[in-house]
């Protein structure tokens, strides 16, 4: 139908000029439908900070796309859909890198050694290793303590590799056996 004026008139610019919009301004929409919303967002998240910070990304995608809503009565049916779309971007792009646990992920901090034990029991070592036969010495530093292979120890010394090996074991067995060590040992332990 159109006017008498001769303008034609859309079906939506009829109903509004028959029913204006029950909310004239968006402030004025959110603070009347914040509430209702609010009840919304928390059903879509855990907690309520979350559905607070839900409802706001909503309501300004809502105030930036406010011109264009032609049916202010439909802007709630607008914020839900936003609050869904939100919520479903924010689980498609969550990167989980926390983890709610009964217990704490922290292992419980024990006393470590005492640093003065530790110095007491590598001096006693040191000692136990100044009593070996020079040789036999030679090839535990550099084995233990410089860390070289038993074929660069070989080579330093100008021996086979064998003897590094069987000369090494007998030094070890020595250490075991060395009873001012032990009686270190007992000392750091108790």
């Amino acid at each position: 139908m159109t006017p008498p004026d001769g303008t034609v008139c859309s079906r939506a610019s009829k109903a509004a000029a028959a029913h204006p919009a029950r909310h004239p301004s968006f402030a004025a929409y959110a603070r009347a439908r914040g509430p209702v919303l609010l009840r919304t967002a928390r059903s879509l998240t855990a907690n309520p900070w979350d559905a607070e910070d839900l409802l706001q990304t909503a309501l300004t995608k809502t105030y930036l796309a406010w011109g264009r809503i032609e049916d202010h009565r439909a802007v709630d049916g607008y914020v839900r859909r936003a609050l869904v779309n939100t919520r479903t971007s924010q689980w498609r792009k969550r990167k989980v890198d926390e983890f709610a646990t009964d217990e704490l992920p922290e292992p419980e901090v024990l006393p470590g050694p005492d640093p003065a034990e530790q110095q007491a029991l590598r001096d006693a070592m040191w000692q136990a290793v100044l009593r070996l036969p020079d040789r036999q010495r030679a090839m535990v530093v550099l084995r233990y303590y410089e860390d070289l292979s038993e074929a660069r120890t070989a080579e330093l010394l100008g021996v086979s590799v064998g003897t590094v090996k069987s000369a090494v074991s007998r030094a070890l067995r020595k250490l075991r056996e060395d009873a001012e060590l032990a009686a270190g040992l007992d000392r750091s332990a108790t």
